[in-house]
C-alpha cells in the first residue's frame, strides 16, 4: 500500500515586481504620490514623510502588494473608472519607483537625522515634480533614465527582456 502524496498549495509570492503593469494603476499611484509629496512639502507634518517612504519602498519590494497606493490604485480606483488596461513594462516602473525610495529616504535621513526639515522638503519637491509628470502626461522621468542605462550598457538586455514583447502577456493584477 502506498502513501498518499500531499502537495502544498503553490506559493504566494510576497516579494518581486510584475514583469508587467497597468499604465493607468500607475499614472493612478503617481497621482496619489503628488497628493502626500505636495501635502508633506506645504505642511512639513513628519508621518506623512514615513508614508511617502514607507510606500516607495513596498512598491520597490513587492510591487503594489503592500503599498496602500498600490492597492488602492489597482483595487479600486482603476476599476471604478473603468479604465482599459494598458500595458507597461514593469522593469523601468520599479526603477523609477526605486529612486523615489532612494529619494524619499534621503529626506527621512534630512528630517530625522539631521533636523532639516526645508531641505527634506525640497527632496520631496522633486519627487512631487516628477510624480506630476507621471501623473498628469504619463511622462516617467525613472523609466526614461531605465532606457537611456540600458542603451548605454549599464542595465543589461536581459533584465528587460520581459519588456521586449509585453502584448502577448496577462496584466498584472
Amino acid at each position: 500500500m502506498s502513501t498518499p502524496t500531499i502537495t502544498a498549495p503553490p506559493r504566494t509570492r510576497i516579494f518581486g515586481f510584475p514583469d508587467i503593469v497597468n499604465e493607468y494603476a500607475a499614472r493612478t499611484v503617481a497621482t496619489g504620490v503628488v497628493v502626500l509629496a505636495a501635502s508633506y512639502v506645504v505642511t512639513g507634518w513628519s508621518p506623512l514623510l514615513v508614508v511617502l517612504a514607507y510606500g516607495f519602498v513596498a512598491r520597490v519590494a513587492t510591487g503594489p502588494r503592500l503599498s496602500p497606493l498600490g492597492q488602492l490604485a489597482t483595487k479600486v480606483v482603476v476599476p471604478r473608472l473603468g479604465l482599459p488596461t494598458r500595458l507597461t513594462a514593469g522593469a523601468p516602473k520599479r526603477f523609477a519607483q526605486g529612486i523615489g525610495a532612494t529619494l524619499s529616504l534621503v529626506a527621512v535621513v534630512l528630517r530625522f537625522g539631521f533636523d532639516a526639515v526645508g531641505a527634506s522638503q525640497v527632496v520631496v519637491g522633486m519627487i512631487a515634480g516628477a510624480a506630476t509628470l507621471e501623473a498628469a502626461f504619463g511622462y516617467c522621468i525613472g523609466c526614461k533614465i531605465f532606457a537611456l542605462l540600458m542603451r548605454w550598457g549599464v542595465i543589461p538586455t536581459e533584465v528587460c527582456e520581459a519588456c521586449a514583447d509585453i502584448s502577448r502577456r496577462p496584466a498584472a493584477a
